[in-house]
């Protein structure tokens, strides 16, 4: 009831009130830990009750919270760095500190923790560093002043927009799924590709992207759609290793997707000060290619190795809009909002309305009182990882902006790159994957965007294109080895070695580690260039997309040989070039290929007809 309450409370507190940004971080955040506390197990063999030591970081947390909240125009009228701490001030910060750092252990593990850890450490003693990683002496007292009583730490960018948007996004999402939004979105990838070759997996594709948009989450994706499909497609013939990875491909893309994309599209409109409904226009393009990408190798894995159709009933059209049509409608008022220019945090709004009024149209897909009550609390739960993860990103944030690590770091990269753009981006890439591996992804996405994004706005990279090149690498560190914890997830589904599910989980999404270099060098990619560049490119990008997934999977019901496989791999990458007519030549050669692959694989399928 108390998360319930919560819930309540930020909707109010971001529809109905202008709040202080330090007022609404304070509350939003000790009154999470507050939750946190009695919610999350101190470990992993926790006792079933809650313990003493529980209540009693509740108790702080809420102690702390009152504190602030009371104090917070003392706290808004200090000089920082030079008004000194009352003892009450000390011990209230402090505390806060410490709670954020337990808070981030138990939501995201050791992990991130060690990361702010070692963040911290650099902040107190980096002075005894040489040049150029040193930087000036920082006592305790400074630290605590940036970090906790200031909008640049604890209650930063980061807090802000998971009090906000995020958290109504995710309620949106709770409630459509408790009204059977989820089977619908289910149904009715099933009905598109249920009866073709390979449908199971193509299901998992479809499906899994439809409910990653709303979770955000890899691995809350797998574990919501893979319990039903990875059975489904080892029944059917499929190894378990392909299964599963499909299904993690499948899930992480869902945080690429528009309109929500996850918490970490919201963090990098306000951390870039690009508006979101351009952040989600220039999404748009890429995650539909990413998706194409999977879909084409799934697709031709079947066909090679002959997977039939499911023989389960495929629900009719009929059966999946007699009442999922209701869905739709909360769907709809989102995009409608944010193509109307709407804040994001009232599109959030319009979506959690939308949900709970539409799902009140029908008798089957009516939401009770109760159940109402429990998507609040559902909600509050659900955002507790991603709170102590971003609560933990704004403490890095605060400590980068005092040391200035983050324009050393630039100028490590551009050292090692020798400011070569193409070298550059690479290293870009990796780094923010070592950055994301175990990690959320916004915290990923956060640590990327200050240590390596200066190095990219250094060479002169638009804001959008390299910030999405960072998010989109953050986003795949979650399926990418050695750690991949949405392959973790998949596998107790399928019994399978999780690193077996990862590599070939990287092999497709493929298209999704290409796609990031192709969009920074070609903005039409991301629908940012002059109407003919965009068409172009759309073009150009779904041939490109097609031609790589042929490539890696290298037959099409019969094998490519080596050199066309490299022919297809040059014409994509010249199809979405930024030259016209280098692009021309690449599309021209890409579409004699293509006919030629179809006249190939309709003469097989007159001799031994496969649907």
């Amino acid at each position: 009831m108390a998360a319930a309450l919560f819930a309540a409370w930020v909707i109010y507190a971001n529809l109905f009130t202008i709040s202080d940004p330090l007022i609404l971080g304070i509350l939003f955040v000790c009154g999470i830990y507050t939750i946190m506390f009695v919610a999350i197990g101190a470990t992993s063999n926790a006792p079933d009750h809650v313990p003493a030591y529980d209540w009693a970081l509740s108790l702080l947390s809420m102690a702390c919270g009152i504190y602030f909240f009371v104090n917070a125009g003392v706290i808004a009228d200090r000089i920082s760095l030079l008004n000194p701490f009352t003892p009450a001030q000390l011990f209230f910060g402090t505390a806060l500190l410490l709670l954020t750092l337990e808070a981030t252990r138990r939501t995201t593990g050791m992990g991130l923790t060690s990361v702010v850890l070692l963040f911290l450490i650099y902040n107190l003693f980096g002075y005894l560093l040489p040049p150029p990683f040193g930087h000036g002496v920082s006592e305790f007292s400074y630290l605590l002043d940036i970090l906790v009583f200031t909008t640049d730490g604890v209650f930063g960018v980061p807090i802000q927009v998971v009090a906000s948007y995020v958290f109504l996004f995710v309620m949106f999402g709770t409630f459509l799924s408790k009204a059977g939004g989820g089977e619908f979105f289910f149904n009715l990838a099933a009905l598109l590709t249920g009866r073709t070759r390979g449908g199971p997996a193509k299901i998992a594709v479809l499906s899994s992207g439809l409910y990653g948009t709303m979770s955000g989450s890899p691995t809350s994706d797998v574990v919501a759609t893979g319990s039903i499909t990875i059975p489904v497609m080892k029944r059917l013939g499929y190894k378990a290793r392909f299964a599963a990875a499909v299904e993690v491909a499948a899930s992480t893309g869902g945080s690429a997707m528009p309109p929500i994309m996850g918490s970490a599209a919201f963090i990098l409109a306000e951390y870039t000060g690009v508006a979101y409904q351009q952040v989600v226009l220039a999404a748009l393009f890429p995650a539909l290619l990413y998706y194409l990408g999977v879909f084409t190798q799934v697709h031709f894995r079947a066909v090679n190795n002959d997977l039939r159709p499911s023989d389960d009933e495929i629900p009719s059209a009929a059966e999946t809009f007699r009442t999922g049509w209701v869905f739709l409608i909360p769907i709809f008022g989102i995009v409608a909002a944010l193509i109307a220019g709407y804040s994001p945090t009232f599109v959030a709004g319009i979506g959690v309305l939308g949900a709970v009024v539409a799902s009140s149209l029908l008798k089957a897909t009516r939401l009770s009182p109760w159940q109402i009550v429990e998507g609040l609390g559902e909600t509050t739960l659900r955002i507790l990882p991603v709170a102590g993860a971003c609560a933990a990103a704004g403490l890095v944030i605060g400590g980068l902006s005092m040391t200035g690590l983050g324009m050393k770091a630039a100028n490590v990269i551009l050292t090692v790159s020798n400011a070569q753009p193409a070298v550059t981006l690479v290293i870009a890439a990796i780094v923010t994957i070592i950055l994301g591996l175990g990690m959320p992804t916004p915290s990923a996405y956060i640590l990327a965007a200050v240590l390596v994004g200066p190095a990219l706005a250094e060479l002169g990279y638009p804001v959008l294109q390299s910030h999405m090149f960072l998010l989109y690498f953050a986003i795949l560190s979650a399926l990418t080895p050695p750690i991949a914890v949405a392959a973790l997830a998949a596998a107790a589904i399928a019994d399978e070695d999780p690193f077996k599910i990862a590599f070939s989980a990287v092999r497709l999404a493929a298209v999704g580690f290409l796609l990031p270099f192709a969009f920074v060098a070609n903005p039409g990619l991301i629908l940012q260039a002059d109407m003919f560049t965009n068409g172009l490119a759309i073009v150009g990008g779904i041939l490109a997309t097609a031609a790589i997934g042929m490539s890696i999977e290298g037959a099409i019901g019969t094998s490519l040989r080596t050199v066309e496989r490299l022919a297809l791999v040059v014409a994509a990458v010249a199809a979405v070039m930024p030259y016209t007519i280098v692009a021309v030549i690449g599309i021209v050669v890409l579409l004699g290929l293509m006919v030629r692959y179809i006249a190939m694989m309709r003469s097989d399928q007159a001799l031994d007809p496969a649907e």
